[in-house]
This record gives C-alpha cells, sequence and structure tokens, in this order.
C-alpha cells in the first residue's frame, strides 16, 4: 500500500470579533489554551472558548481606536517539545498582520498555552506588547535550556496569574518574570489571589486589567496607577503585584 502524505496544516487567523473599523491602527491576536502533546487539530470551539470573552471586550474598547482582534487558530492542539506549533503559529499570525495591514501595533495575548506562545513570540518586529494569562510554562530542568527571555526586550509585558492555580504553577511564571525583568524593566506581574486558572473568581477585574494594558501599550492611552506602579517598582514587588477587588470599576471612564 503507497505510504499517504499527511495534509499539510495552516494556521489561521478567525474573524474579526465585533465591528470592524474603517481603519485599522492596532491587532489583538489571541492565543488560546492547549495541551503539551497533541497531534489534534483543535476544534473550533476549544479555540474560541477561553480568549472569546476577552477578545470581544477588548475589541468593543478599541473599536473608536482602530483595533481589531483574531482568535489564532493553530495547526496543532499541542506544543509539541521543541516543535513549539502555538509560538511558531503566533508569528506567523503576526506576519498576517503585516501583510494585511501593514505597520500596526500587535499585542499578543494568551492563555494558558497561549501564554508561552505569546512570550516565546514576543520577537517578532511587529509586537509591541504581551499579555500571558496563566501562562503553561515546563518546569524547571537542570539539564534543559531555560525558557527564552531576550525576545521580551523592548516589550511591555503584563502577567496575570491566580494564587491557587492547579494546572499551571503561578510560582514559574514569578520565577520567568523576575528573570526578565533583568533584561527588560518593562515587565509587570499581578497575583490574583486565591482564584484558580480560569481567573473566573474575579473575571471582571482581569479583563479590565488587560484592557488597561492593551489600551495604554497599543494606543498610548494613560495605564492605571496600578500597572504604572507594578511596571516601576523593583523585584519582587512588581511581579507580586496583588489585583484588588473592584479593579477597573472606575478606570477610562468616558
Amino acid at each position: 500500500m503507497a505510504h499517504q502524505a499527511t495534509p499539510l496544516r495552516r494556521a489561521r487567523l478567525g474573524r474579526v470579533l465585533g465591528p470592524e473599523p474603517t481603519t485599522v491602527s492596532g491587532v489583538v491576536l489571541l492565543l488560546p489554551g492547549g495541551d503539551e502533546v497533541s497531534a489534534r487539530r483543535p476544534s473550533a470551539l476549544f479555540a474560541t472558548a477561553s480568549v472569546h470573552a476577552l477578545g470581544r471586550r477588548l475589541a468593543r474598547a478599541g473599536h473608536d481606536e482602530g483595533l481589531v482582534t483574531h482568535v489564532v487558530h493553530y495547526r496543532y492542539r499541542g506544543w509539541n517539545g521543541s516543535e513549539a506549533h502555538p509560538a511558531q503559529d503566533a508569528a506567523w499570525a503576526a506576519d498576517e498582520v503585516v501583510r494585511r495591514h501593514g505597520d500596526v501595533p500587535v499585542c499578543l495575548a494568551g492563555v494558558g498555552m497561549g501564554g508561552r506562545a505569546a512570550l516565546h513570540a514576543a520577537g517578532h518586529p511587529a509586537v509591541s506588547s504581551v499579555l500571558a494569562l496563566s501562562p503553561w510554562l515546563p518546569e524547571e530542568d537542570m539539564a534543559a535550556s531555560p525558557e527564552p527571555v531576550k525576545q521580551l526586550v523592548g516589550r511591555r509585558v503584563l502577567i496575570v496569574h491566580g494564587t491557587n492555580d492547579e494546572r499551571t504553577d503561578p510560582e514559574l511564571s514569578f520565577r520567568l518574570a523576575a528573570r526578565s525583568k533583568k533584561a527588560n524593566r518593562d515587565i509587570c506581574r499581578f497575583e490574583v489571589h486565591s482564584d484558580g486558572h480560569g481567573l473566573r473568581q474575579y473575571r471582571s477585574e482581569v479583563q479590565a486589567l488587560a484592557e488597561d494594558f492593551v489600551m495604554g501599550t497599543l494606543f498610548g492611552r494613560p495605564l492605571s496607577r496600578p500597572v504604572e506602579d507594578a511596571l516601576a517598582a523593583p523585584p519582587p514587588i512588581g511581579l507580586r503585584m496583588p489585583l484588588a477587588a473592584g479593579f477597573g470599576s472606575s478606570l477610562h471612564q468616558r
């Protein structure tokens, strides 16, 4: 029997969330979670479940500024070791933004495994900021190379992690942030006390924080005082900043 070649898979951008602005001035690429190892193609529902609500909120907040948001549909559901497929797909998506819209700033916003993909792909020239929610990071291994951080230089980076996350270790994101801070002052990390991986208990506050960061880094809106303080504070203060209950209730009222 003749061997059948595996079909070539391609990543793709999902449709624009919300009404598309007349002129595009900035793009958020939403990077969903996934599995450590899987050659399966993610379902459409799987791809949007973890990032859809955030994407719609950002689309509403930034419509008048010319913001569009796309979910990145991966080729594979898994990270798959050194292949790092989601990070490759994130870089492809940034290339696609340049092809479609030209020189506009991009924020990579990822959840879980997508957070790791966002951090890895941050070195793309179009990327100006990175938002990593509950990022999945590998256990530190003396025999393996540590997670790269040089690509974060020149980008503003926000990591958000629940202290009760049982799926992705919040201590690993703190350690990555601490290493990154040595090369890049524009990184901060917020802790959501008692919240888990999905950050559901304080979803409103987390989404308000994400909106504040994205609108500030893409369009120059003033950042909230807590974010400014976190970026300016030396480690570990600015990397263990507590997210206050009610955050965002009075931000950017227009």
